[in-house]
């Protein structure tokens, strides 16, 4: 058996484990640090050595101890057990003498003893040389920085483990833990619900307009402004009043087998019904091919399928009264217009068989035509009466008969004509004269031809007018109709678990994010 020096840093973590006192315990650990840290008076080269030197010696750590307390008591400010052997060495006293010691004991005997009852010491023992407790061999600077740097990365380690931990705890609370509640009410709580589609489109009636409206005729831009009146109306508060009074929207979604979050209370408001039908009514219209397409969830696939038909009825109702309206808003100047044409031709017309019956004949103008005609021909007979005569009286010895009739006849002739005078005088003045009445019945019959060509485009403008109006009816075509689903549509269990997932570690790392700017902010 032999006794080995225990110079190494495990010698002196014993020792600082065993020592007796609590001014031991401050010795051992100031001789620890100091021999894991280089002698402070770097810049004396000879010290250094000197230090070096003694380092390599081997000295335990009790004759360490030693020689600090007794540079102390010699008033030699050492600033290392090392230090404290080199600066007694220089001043001619040997630290390990037996006097030295036993003077040192002595004044340490009473506080040995007074720690007896506390603790027991450990000295240096003798061990074999065979154990596994041996110390280790002496470590040079560089060994000491590699255990230094060595102690420093397991600390580092350490709270890196610590951090992982601490960030683990905050996912599960902020992340993990929601995320769990979101995926068990969507896995075992939420209600199944079923959802049937339908995809209906808006046409316009064959035909083509006339200038640009023309080209859009037939396409899905000519209906884009009723297929989005259209959307608007099934998604609005109207189309969910009409599935109320018809199908009791409510009482459907107020049923008690249906999960507290998709159920509607039993005295919910307008509002609360009007959002719970925004979720399960989903409409959309694709402007590219005019479609609308419109998908309906409800707890069980009939019922869906049947607010689905209703909604589409709503839809062609919305579409045949938008049309309606803008047929009559196109007709009624038409028809105002027609209407009047034909008040005037018939008020044209009254007037000319008014005037036909006050004048009692069909044809005023023969008439004065006529007496004309026999005013011509008296003339005429008078004419030649009056040359018959004068023929007689050329005669020396005249026939007194012949002459006196000639005379007679011509005085005949000449009263037929003063009649037909005074009666042609009278057809042709006066305001209620034959040739006036005959004027007017011209005029009445040319006002009556002119609302004759009046009334006949009248016609014709409604006729157009018509056709334009028919040409933009709106027909409703439903391309994909409703079919009751086999299997439950909603919830989405997987989709709707990683998207809360999403949501809740964006949430976090945004939150995370803020608060690290403002603790730099807060430390700069």
């Amino acid at each position: 058996m032999t006794t080995k020096p225990k110079a190494s840093i495990y010698n002196w973590r014993r020792n600082r484990r065993h020592a007796g006192t609590e001014e031991d315990r401050a010795d051992a650990i100031s001789r620890i640090r100091n021999a894991t840290q280089p002698p402070t008076a770097a810049n004396d080269s000879e010290s250094n050595t000197e230090i070096d030197a003694i380092n390599r010696e081997g000295l335990t750590g009790r004759q360490l101890r030693l020689a600090r307390r007794l540079a102390q008591k010699n008033g030699l400010e050492a600033t290392s057990d090392y230090d404290a052997v080199r600066l007694l060495r220089q001043k001619g006293i040997d630290p390990f003498h037996r006097a030295n010691l036993l003077g040192m004991t002595g004044e340490t005997a009473q506080t040995e003893d007074q720690a007896k009852d506390k603790v027991t010491i450990h000295l240096p023992q003798t061990v074999s040389e065979g154990g596994k407790t041996l110390p280790g061999p002496e470590m040079s600077p560089a060994q000491r920085r590699e255990l230094e740097i060595g102690e420093i990365q397991k600390d580092i380690a350490r709270r890196r483990r610590r951090k992982l931990l601490a960030l683990f705890a905050r996912l599960t609370v902020f992340v993990f833990l929601p995320t769990f509640i979101v995926g068990f009410y969507f896995y075992r709580v939420a209600t199944p619900m079923y959802a049937s589609d339908s995809a209906f489109s808006i046409l316009q009636a064959d035909g083509g307009g006339a200038a640009f409206g023309g080209l859009l005729a037939g396409t899905q831009f000519a209906t884009a402004q009723d297929s989005v009146a259209t959307q608007e109306f099934l998604e609005s508060k109207d189309a969910l009043l009409r599935l109320e009074r018809d199908m009791g929207f409510a009482e459907i979604f107020q049923q008690d087998w249906i999960d507290p979050i998709q159920r509607l209370s039993p005295d919910a408001t307008l509002e609360e019904a009007y959002k719970l039908f925004r979720r399960m009514i989903t409409i959309g219209y694709d402007p590219s091919d005019g479609i609308i397409r419109m998908e309906v969830a409800a707890p069980d696939p009939q019922i869906s399928v049947a607010i689905s038909d209703r909604l589409l009825s709503y839809a062609e109702e919305t579409i045949n009264g938008l049309t309606e309206l803008k047929r009559e808003d196109q007709m009624r100047d038409a028809l105002d217009g027609f209407e009047m044409a034909q008040k005037e031709r018939r008020r044209a017309q009254e007037d000319l068989i008014e005037l036909q019956i006050q004048g009692a004949l069909l044809d005023p103008q023969n008439v004065i035509v006529s007496l004309r005609g026999r005013i011509d021909a008296l003339e005429t007979q008078i004419q030649e009466k009056e040359l018959q005569l004068a023929a007689l009286l050329d005669n020396r010895r005249p026939n007194q008969a012949k002459v006196d009739g000639a005379r007679a006849d011509i005085a005949r002739l000449e009263a037929v004509l003063e009649e037909l005078n005074s009666e042609m005088l009278d057809v042709s003045a006066g305001e209620n004269s034959l040739a006036r009445l005959s004027l007017r019945i011209q005029m009445a019959q040319a006002d009556l031809v002119a609302r004759d060509m009046m009334l006949q485009t009248a016609m014709q403008q409604m006729e157009t007018t018509r056709t334009e109006a028919n040409r933009k009816v709106r027909y409703l075509t439903v391309s994909v109709r409703p079919v009751p689903s086999q299997e439950p549509t909603y919830p989405r269990k997987f989709e709707n678990t990683i998207l809360a997932f999403l949501l809740f570690a964006g949430i976090y790392l945004l939150i995370s994010l803020t608060a690290s700017v403002l603790r730099e902010q807060v430390s700069s």
